[in-house]
């Protein structure tokens, strides 16, 4: 029987609702050869990462999820297999955008006080380690409150940037930082293409995202229909990229999906994640 890894979960050192060690636990519950930590711009977790992973059958893979932008259109660049001596580099490089994204939701929230939530920053402030906190975490806020009836609903109406309320930040150009990415010999995997971009818009920005050294990209996704898959497995091939794949693991704030198998049915193979670290490797010397 062919083994599966997960190269893409979250912990509650950013928006996920387990702790590293639980990841790692469960990733070997499953049999998972590797699984990934890529929380949203940190690398907090991953000490306990690396060493909740010793003496288990799990290889634990560093990586942190940066939020980026291109074209005006809102991208998500992971970098796996970062070696520990790069951890402050990586936590250097986010605090600029923390900065940025912290004044987006105390203005967000601000607006939504004006509207009747009461939501504040401070509270939200308690819900990650560092205190930087996004919308996904004000949407569980607002749900447990008893204003909307799911995450997806709050995240889709009220916090989208269409209703008005919320203003997106600057984020970090994603060529320049699968460039930072490189330059401390990490892995830079395109994650989720298709969310967020169109056909048309990969078509001119993955040329440009390889020429500045990418060497990724997520084809197994949990929210990818067969059709989905296929493109990206022939985009990523039509490129020379690596393909990768992860069930983007949130734990109960997103209950429906599962680490390693996603809605059920996803699977990625062991092999994408030794391809990946024999790249890294290559990288490194």
């Amino acid at each position: 029987m062919e083994t599966g890894c997960d190269l893409h979960t979250h912990s509650l050192f950013s928006d996920g609702t387990c702790s590293p060690e639980e990841v790692v636990q469960l990733a070997e519950g499953m049999g998972l050869s590797h699984v990934a930590l890529t929380d949203h711009n940190t690398v907090l977790g991953l000490d306990r990462f690396i060493q909740a992973a010793q003496h288990t059958s799990v290889q634990a893979v560093p990586g942190v999820e940066l939020s980026c932008g291109w074209g005006g259109r809102e991208i998500h660049m992971l970098g796996l297999f970062l070696q520990p001596c790069h951890f402050p580099e990586v936590h250097e490089y986010v605090q600029a955008m923390h900065r940025k994204k912290d004044e987006s939701n105390r203005q967000l929230l601000e607006k939504l006080q004006e509207a009747g939530y009461a939501l504040s920053f401070e509270e939200l402030a308690k819900c990650t380690p560092e205190g930087h906190f996004n919308r996904a975490h004000i949407a569980q806020a607002m749900l447990e409150k008893g204003y909307v009836r799911s995450v997806e609903e709050a995240v889709k109406g009220i916090l989208s940037p269409a209703y008005g309320l919320y203003r997106p930040p600057e984020r970090l150009d994603a060529l320049e930082a699968i460039r930072f990415l490189r330059s401390i010999c990490a892995v830079p995997v395109l994650a989720h293409p298709y969310l967020n971009q169109s056909a048309d818009e990969l078509a001119v920005f993955v040329p440009r995202a390889k020429e500045a050294g990418l060497i990724g990209m997520e084809v197994r996704y949990p929210l990818f229909d067969r059709e989905t898959e296929e493109a990206a497995c022939q985009l990523a091939a039509a490129h020379g990229l690596l393909p990768s794949g992860g069930s983007d693991f949130h734990g109960a704030i997103k209950p429906h999906i599962a680490l390693g198998t996603g809605k059920g049915s996803l699977f990625v193979p062991s092999e994408y994640a030794v391809a990946l670290s024999v790249c890294a490797q290559k990288t490194a010397r």
